[in-house]
């Protein structure tokens, strides 16, 4: 090398005379002219691939010809030109007779083709939509680096006057470096956004695209946001529009490819083993047909073993879709790991600078500048890292939210009862937080073993063998863990199931609130929940127990390691001394092994977690799927039929016996079919199975053209009115007026506050039944589609009404004339009009054809008929004005309610009503209260609220165990620091015995403290846990029924799932490490302090500036969470009320439309999610920063002040500054944690504030025992309003209801039950007085049904006997039909009743009243769902069973009130008729043309 440097070897490569042991060191000729010049050619050569390859795969659209982006090519141009004249020089003076060295012209050469490449990359990346470079930006930097030590060189050359000095070259290298310099700070700069980029036209684009490289890695370019955030609390409109790269619309398809894929390759065995591959069964995939011949028992053997094959993995399909982009992190995290090891060498340096006296005060400045180097780059790839992991983990659950929606429109009804709503919402809550948690720490995995491996092999080249004593500690330490880690799985997979059964449970009790409320179940429920409530904080205790013993084995760990290592190396040879360097180097490493062994608990526990919620993931995608091809909509579609059945033959599930037999049937197109048939006779079912709902286990179904489905409960979403009309489809105005005019809405328009814009609650809390009924119709109309379905949409509303909408939308004269329509329904009125009339019977159609011809035959049908016809006309003669009626016009419904909450008259709207009033503003037409996010502070009060659910006690003896521990901690180093200082006689160290046997002592007071907080933190953290939850469930349960029409489902199970599992599992672990840091920083400074005084006068600004940006960030920080939190609940709500309307929305084919929406609404909340994430960097890169800055100080301070320093004190301040950065990071971390979590317990306590109904139990009563002894009741004066802000509904109602009176159509007494017994606001819904008691039993015309037993739900607290319970069936007339049932009474119900038919649920419902036996009886509309016969003997039921009783009757059948002693009728809120039906007929009054409406005179 000395002879490529000079012709004569005079210029040696290196010197250490020149470059180290010198009191002004300089680098040799030689090594300035090769290392230097190489370095960054080298560097952009080894690049190059790579970086062609990545910018050729990611174009993102070429970028103009700029000022900046042509300076940068000139200057590289010009550059080029400086390096070739140096060839071109060294070649001239050749030709004078110079002999020059080799390096003369290589180098200049190397580096003139190194800048025209340079110049080449510029356009390149121009070309490729490249606005700042990276790579570029390095070279640049290197090169000046580089050229920098040449030029402090030259110019010290200068200054010397040497004579060697060559001009020439002098110049040009001084050109050279200036264009260098200005190459670099343009590098630094950011060029336009590339030409059609999304950005340009995006009001609030992300700015890190358009970001410098510098302004990337310090995440400069989200200060903006934070300047923002400072100033004023962010608001939705601040948040950037969501990166292509995290959309779900790029995630989402990407993971269900990758997952499908795997899928097929799990079923490809079972494929294989078959001999007839289209038998093969569907369970999660694509299906295939099933109509042939059934498989031989040697096919299906076959079929079963092989099933058991394999699983899909689950964990395959998430590392294919999101693993390439995560493993940059892995990349960073190696490079990391590598740079933390340089600390402690230049730790041992520092101790040997302060040492050796004779070594110039240069070197101890250098290993500052090192160590300060060192640590900023550590900073700058750890955050560049944490990003990475923080956008995988966005990104998973992003992928998996949208999976399981994906999921959830297509699974299978047998599927559905396996996985409740409240468990699927808890895998797109929970399992899927618990990915992200996983993903920060999952490179841990082999991460923490590498760091521990490298740690050993220092500590073995500083300690020798005695590192062994601290290996066998830690291998010790493994079977604990693991031991530790089986029995965590184990309660996390027990916790997860109550987690699940609890919000199940608590999904159940919201959706049927009001049927809690009306038979005042709430303390029971409560009790219910409480009871699986303790189930899963006993697991949750256990879990802190062994999370406890895990954090002493792990914080006492290093403690434990580095006690055996110093212990045996002093006692193992008595020349074996402690010095400085050997103690603090192995204390700097054993201060790095305390990371990986504090980690891989949480780690461990993380891992358990997350493959619990991957197997609970990978169990629901592989759910059995609804077949595709179940119903072809092809086949037919030239012919003359909408509708062909062969030989069809129908289960709910594969594995379920046949529901439907041998249905056969061919609808011809534009006719009027009728399906009629008992409860449960499989009506409805059959509307199921052409729409492809059910299992074709036989034969072939046809439909023509697309398809509009009405079904038997309207399924309402949480929009507006209109909306819930459109579903989707555009505005066109003249027919949207023709199908609301149609469906009889126009009065209801004109009722609601904001007409068509009046949002509606959930489920349509804020219509009646027949509202919902004809909103759901008008949907279906006005989609405009071949085939309508319409499943017994005319038993919720009014007579008059009923038959408006038939002559009008349904009839021979409809505006479906010409569509062929399939309607099941029980009314009589309108089977003479039917084209084509189906009877089912026990899932079978056993006569079909026209209504004459059905009659002629003289069958069931017919007798049915006659029967029900006499019984009509006795029933007429009884109200006192027989009259024949005509079974062409007259069908018994009726409902006899004309409030402004019920079905209103028609009026002659002609068009005059307006869709919405124009005086009234749209904001009184909204109902729900959306998720609100605080501003502000935390306020101090929630943390006390937390500190009092702990127990105040317990949460200070907490804080002293963490103080406790950390004197100890201190107060064993300083010793190690005295020990290490101890002088050295005759080759051995005095006192070892004794400085031994204190520094253990300190450790177990350590251990001590460690296992103390460990377990009060731990139990403090399971107690407010149950205080919080019972606090919450208790004030939503008091909460009236107005709360929960205007609170939207899932902001409550947000409460419930999320916010809760935040309490129960999160907020004790980040307390934890939130104290533990924080002594950790206050120990580092108090020992660097002790150290070097100097010290203080960079502390305090240094700690201002700490405190200054740690408030300027959680500002933003704590905002961004509550924006977030706030934008989950209408996400988990839309998915609430898809997984009710999955039927609805498959038969209309909307569910891209409504797959869509999910996107927009989880996109939505990550919008919130990923700032805050950036802004997490933002604040530990610049913290990370301070506390380099304070490692600096600290070495700097210790160089300068080494003469008076012992070596001893220096290195126990520098280890500990080397911990400070991580010590401060954690720190920052945990204190935007403990900030953004906390906000869980302030959204938990929310409910504490609003509108409570009185106490549950009142002491002392003042009811008598036995009470009420008659169904007396008095009502005076009285008037009511839903709502503070609505018009009163009801007024001057007086009227007196003797014990045992028959009344129909009171839905007065209802609402008094409601809204006064249940809402508990008397001073606005009473004028006057009113004395009410009452002891309801109310079935409700919306049947509530909760999972569990057919017993749970008659009588859910074990209050009567089998016998009584079956007297209650048979009254009801279930008795058979459950007597039929497998497990009878211990039938299990899903969820909502969902495998009952709804006359089944309502026959339920009254079966549950009959029970009771209550002096009150309350029927709202409780037959509405049951066929004319049923409903019948439910009324003679009524008349024998409650005699004696006060029956208060809202009847749509207006002949089973005709012989009741009075007769209730309101208008427009007031009571306008109450005497007896035949004196109400006889004035001719609203009830005579209601009777005559119905055909009854």
């Amino acid at each position: 090398m000395d002879a490529f440097c000079s012709a004569e070897g005079s210029d040696p490569f290196w010197d250490w005379n020149q470059t180290w042991h010198t009191t002004n060191p300089d680098l040799t000729q030689c090594f300035q002219n090769t290392i230097l010049v190489w370095v960054p050619c080298i560097n952009l050569w080894l690049c190059l691939p790579f970086y062609y390859w990545y910018l050729k795969n990611h174009n993102r659209g070429y970028i103009c010809v700029t000022h900046l982006n042509r300076a940068k090519t000139v200057i590289a141009f010009l550059l080029w030109v400086i390096c070739w004249s140096d060839v071109f020089y060294s070649f001239w003076e050749r030709s004078q007779g110079a002999v020059k060295a080799p390096v003369a012209y290589i180098s200049p050469l190397l580096l003139g083709v190194t800048m025209v490449l340079a110049g080449l990359l510029v356009q390149y990346e121009r070309l490729k939509g490249v606005q700042s470079s990276g790579v570029m930006l390095i070279f640049w930097l290197v090169a000046l680096l580089c050229a920098t030590v040449s030029f402090r060189s030259k110019v010290l050359q200068a200054v010397n006057e040497d004579p060697n000095v060559d001009r020439f070259r002098f110049t040009t290298f001084y050109i050279y470096w200036t264009l260098v310099l200005v190459e670099l700070v343009l590098n630094c700069l950011s060029d336009k956004p590339p030409f059609f980029s999304k950005t340009v036209n995006d009001p609030n684009p992300c700015p890190e695209a358009g970001a410098s490289f510098l302004s990337n890695i310090t995440f400069w370019w989200i200060t903006g946001m934070m300047m923002q955030g400072f100033k004023r609390p962010l608001e939705e409109k601040d948040l950037w529009t969501l990166r292509e790269a995290d959309t779900s619309n790029r995630i989402v398809p990407h993971l269900m490819r990758h997952w499908n894929k795997e899928w097929h390759k799990a079923q490809r065995p079972l494929e294989k083993a078959v001999y007839s591959p289209k038998h093969s069964l569907r369970t999660g995939g694509q299906g295939e047909n099933r109509d042939a011949e059934p498989p031989e028992e040697s096919e299906i053997l076959l079929q079963k073993s092989s099933k058991k094959t394999r699983e899909p993995s689950l964990l395959l399909a998430l590392c294919l879709t999101f693993g390439p982009y995560f493993l940059n992190s892995t990349f960073y995290k190696l490079l990391h790991d590598i740079l933390i090891f340089v600390g402690p060498e230049i730790l041992k340096l520092l101790i040997r600078f302060v040492k050796d006296s004779s070594a110039p005060a240069w070197q101890g400045y250098f290993y500052t500048a090192l160590l300060f180097a060192c640590a900023c780059l550590q900073t700058l790839i750890l955050q560049k890292y944490f990003h990475v992991c923080f956008v995988t983990g966005m990104r998973v659950r992003t992928g998996v939210a949208g999976a399981v929606y994906r999921k959830a429109m297509v699974i299978s009804n047998a599927a559905r009862r396996m996985s409740t709503v409240g468990e699927i919402v808890n895998l797109m809550s929970v399992d899927a937080q618990r990915f992200v948690d996983l993903i920060t720490y999952i490179n841990m995995l082999w991460s923490a073993p590498l760091q521990v491996v490298l740690a050993l092999y220092f500590l073995w080249q500083n300690l020798g063998p005695s590192v062994l004593a601290g290996v066998a500690v830690m291998i010790l330490m493994v079977p604990l863990n693991a031991v530790i880690a089986t029995k965590t799985k184990t309660y996390q997979v027990a916790q997860m199931k109550d987690k699940d059964s609890r919000i199940k449970l608590m999904h159940e009790l919201l959706n049927g609130i009001k049927v809690l409320k009306l038979y005042a179940w709430e303390l029971a429920f409560k009790d219910k929940v409480s009871t699986i409530r303790e189930s899963e904080l006993h697991i949750l205790k256990k879990s802190a127990y062994l999370a406890a013993v895990s954090t002493f084995t792990w914080v006492c760990a290093p403690f434990l390691v580095a006690l055996s290592t110093f212990a045996v190396y002093v006692m193992v040879d008595e020349k074996n001394v402690l010095d400085a360097q050997k103690a603090f180097v192995s204390l700097a490493l054993f201060n790095i092994l305390r990371f990986p062994l504090n980690m891989l608990p949480m780690v461990i526990s993380s891992v358990v977690q997350a493959s619990v919620s991957m197997k609970r993931l990978r169990v629901f995608l592989s759910h059995e799927e609804l077949m595709e091809d179940s119903v072809d909509r092809k086949a037919i579609t030239d012919s003359a039929a909408s509708v062909v059945v062969i030989n069809g033959t129908f289960s709910w599930s594969s594995g379920d016996p046949p529901f439907l037999k041998r249905i056969n049937i061919s609808i011809p197109d534009g006719m009027l079919v009728a399906v009629v048939g008992h409860v449960g006779s499989g009506k409805s079912s059959l509307l199921s199975a052409l729409l492809g709902e059910m299992q074709k286990q036989e034969g072939s179904v046809s439909t023509k053209g697309s398809v509009a489905y009405v079904p038997q409960q309207a399924w309402i979403q949480n929009k507006t009115l209109r909306d819930n009309i459109l579903f989707g489809r555009e505005m066109k105005e003249s027919w949207y007026q023709q199908v609301v005019e149609a469906c009889a809405l126009m009065p209801d328009l004109e009722i609601l506050s904001a007409g068509d814009k009046t949002e509606i609650g959930e489920k349509g809390v804020n219509l009646s039944g027949g509202q919902k009924q004809r909103v759901g119709l008008a949907r279906a109309l006005y989609c405009d589609c071949s085939l309508y379905l319409l499943d017994d949409p005319l038993s919720a509303v009014d007579a008059h009404v009923g038959k408006h909408i038939f002559e009008k939308v349904i009839g021979p004269q409809g505006i479906l004339k010409n569509r062929t329509r399939i309607l099941v329904t029980h009314g009589l009125s309108f089977l003479p009009q039917a084209d084509l009339i189906l009877v089912m019977v026990a899932g079978e159609i056993t006569e079909m054809g026209s209504y004459l011809e059905l009659l002629n035959r003289q069958g069931a049908f017919a007798d049915f008929l006659r029967t029900y016809a006499n019984a009509e006309q006795q029933e007429d003669s009884s109200a006192g004005n027989p009259s024949q009626r005509d079974l062409d016009n007259g069908g018994p419904a009726g409902q006899l309610r004309l409030t402004s909450s019920s079905d209103t008259p028609l009026r002659d709207a002609a068009g005059s009503l307006p869709l919405r009033k124009s005086d009234t503003p749209l904001e009184s037409g909204k109902l729900t209260e959306a998720d609100k996010a605080k501003t502000g502070v935390v306020k101090a009060a929630v943390f006390w609220e937390y500190m009092k659910a702990i127990g105040l006690g317990l949460s200070f003896f907490s804080i002293f165990l963490f103080l406790g521990h950390h004197m100890a901690s201190l107060a064993s180093n300083y010793w190690l620091s005295l020990w290490t200082d101890d002088p050295v006689i005759n080759g051995t160290q005095p006192y070892t015995d004794m400085r031994l046997g204190v520094y253990g002592a300190l450790g177990l007071i350590q251990g001590i403290a460690v296992s103390g907080y460990s377990i009060t933190v731990s139990i403090g953290g399971v107690l407010a846990s149950r205080y919080l939850h019972e606090t919450m469930l208790y004030n939503v349960l008091r909460s009236p029924i107005s709360f929960f029409e205007r609170t939207p489902t899932g902001n409550l199970v947000n409460r419930f799932a999320k916010e809760m599992d935040t309490i129960d599992t999160v907020i004790p672990g980040i307390i934890k490490m939130f104290l533990g840091s924080m002594f950790n920083v206050l120990s580092t400074c108090a020992i660097i302090l002790m150290a070097t005084p100097l010290i203080a006068v960079v502390i305090p600004p240094l700690g201002l500036l700490y405190f200054f940006v740690q408030r300027f960030y959680v500002a933003t920080s704590r905002q961004l969470k509550r924006l977030e939190s706030v934008s989950r609940s209408p996400m988990l709500s839309h998915f609430t009320e898809t997984l009710h309307g999955t039927s609805v929305i498959r038969a209309f084919g909307e569910q891209q439309r409504f797959i869509n929406e999910s996107n927009e609404r989880i996109d939505h909340n990550q919008k919130a999610y990923f700032p805050s994430i950036v802004a997490n960097r933002w604040l530990a890169v610049r913290l990370e920063f301070v506390g380099n800055f304070i490692v600096m100080f600290a070495a700097l301070f210790a160089v300068v002040s080494r003469d008076s320093l012992s070596p001893g004190i220096m290195g126990l301040s520098i280890s500990y500054a080397l911990q400070v950065t991580a010590s401060l990071n954690w720190l920052v971390r945990m204190t935007s944690e403990v900030e953004t979590n906390i906000v869980a317990v302030e959204r938990v306590k929310e409910y504490s504030d609003t509108d409570k109904e009185a106490e549950w139990e009142v002491e002392p009563s003042s009811i008598s025992q036995g009470w009420p002894t008659a169904g007396h009741i008095e009502i005076c004066s009285f008037g009511l309003r839903y709502r503070n802000n609505l018009e009163l509904a009801l007024r001057n109602i007086s009227i007196t209801i003797e014990g045992g009176e028959k009344v129909g159509g009171p839905q007065i007494l209802l609402e008094i039950d409601r809204l006064k017994a249940v809402s508990g606001f008397t001073p606005e819904m009473l004028h006057n007085t009113c004395n009410f008691f009452t002891v309801l039993s109310p079935p409700s015309k919306d049947p509530v049904l909760f999972s569990g037993t057919l017993r749970m739900n008659l009588d859910p607290f074990n209050h009567y006997s089998d016998e009584e319970i079956w007297q209650a069936l048979e009254l009801s007339h279930l008795k058979n039909f459950v007597f039929q049932l497998p497990d009878k009474l211990n039938h299990e119900c899903s969820e909502g009743g969902e495998n009952l038919s709804l006359g089944q649920r309502q026959l339920l419902c009254l079966a549950r009243a009959l029970l009771r036996k209550t002096k009150v009886l309350v029927l709202d509309e409780a037959t509405a769902a049951v066929d004319l016969e049923t409903d019948n003997l439910i009324q003679s039921t009524i008349r024998s069973q409650f005699e004696d009783c006060t029956v208060l009757t809202i009847a749509h059948r207006l002949n089973t009130i005709m012989d009741y002693t009075r007769v209730l009728v309101l208008d427009q809120g007031q009571m306008a008729e109450f005497d007896s039906p035949s004196n109400l007929i006889a004035k001719k009054g609203i009830f005579y043309r209601m009777a005559k409406d119905s055909s009854l005179i």
